[in-house]
């Protein structure tokens, strides 16, 4: 590729072109800032994304539609796909998924969206009207966008090629020796092992049962000891309890005259 075509083609900046690079390099910017800096995986995936996605506007902007829907396609899809299996392998407390740490995201995505929105509407638009670029026809005269990002990266930035799958080819084995616990066979438990610590505890017998000696045999009902006091442990945890009745002080003579009641049900 010549160098002189691809300085007149640099040079040449339409006033579209500089307002989505100062809107979209923002934003490319602060989600890989935030995908270093987040705390959890999750987050730090999503961060990613965006950042590809502006990437992948970048290039539609500078008329590389090829390069554009490889951004999106395969980085955005196929290497998520990568992170999403990492994130899986790695595992995360399901305490996580119930707690919004993200406050004024609904927010942030509604603003998000209208800006993407606007700039999806004024990439279709320039390509609709048909604006000239300067420079990009003699660049790409020798068989199209293709086959010139084909050429200059296999001879001008062929050493940066190979420098590129050896960086990750290695972060893939290192993710795979990270991820890999070598284990003796005597420290391997086995099913009677788990069981065994499943079971211990120390209470002697199991957990009382949810509605026993309650009004209700409802999950959220908790059950409630002798002395009138609710067992705390009776009831699945992240559910409401039900507030129960006071105690009565005295039976009634017509109370008293029933059977009792067994396993939370009234005979």
């Amino acid at each position: 590729m010549n160098p002189q075509l691809t300085v007149l083609a640099a040079e040449a900046v339409s006033t579209g072109e500089a307002v989505t690079f100062w809107i979209v390099g923002p934003v490319a910017l602060a989600g890989a800032l935030g995908m270093v800096f987040s705390r959890n995986a999750i987050h730090s995936a999503l961060w990613l994304v965006l950042t590809m996605l502006g990437l992948g506007v970048f290039y539609f902007v500078q008329q590389a539609p090829f390069l554009g829907v490889v951004q999106i396609i395969v980085y955005t899809g196929a290497i998520m796909i990568l992170f999403l299996f990492v994130l899986m392998l790695v595992g995360r407390e399901s305490s996580d998924s119930v707690v919004e740490t993200l406050r004024g995201q609904r927010q942030a995505a509604v603003v998000a969206g209208v800006a993407f929105a606007a700039l999806v509407g004024a990439g279709i638009g320039r390509a609709v009207t048909g604006a000239p670029v300067e420079g990009l026809a003699e660049a790409n005269q020798d068989g199209g966008n293709v086959v010139a990002i084909a050429k200059i990266l296999f001879t001008d930035y062929l050493f940066a090629f190979e420098l590129t799958s050896a960086l990750l080819i290695t972060a893939a084995v290192g993710a795979m020796v990270l991820a890999h616990v070598e284990k003796e066979p005597g420290e391997r438990r086995t099913q009677r092992d788990l069981a065994a610590a499943r079971y211990a505890g120390p209470r002697p017998q199991t957990l009382p049962g949810p509605g026993v000696f309650a009004t209700s045999n409802a999950v959220d009902t908790p059950a409630m000891l002798p002395d009138g006091r609710v067992a705390e442990d009776s009831a699945a945890t992240g559910v409401e309890m039900k507030p129960l009745p006071p105690a009565p002080d005295r039976v009634d003579d017509e109370a008293s005259t029933q059977p009792p009641a067994r396993f939370g049900w009234r005979a």
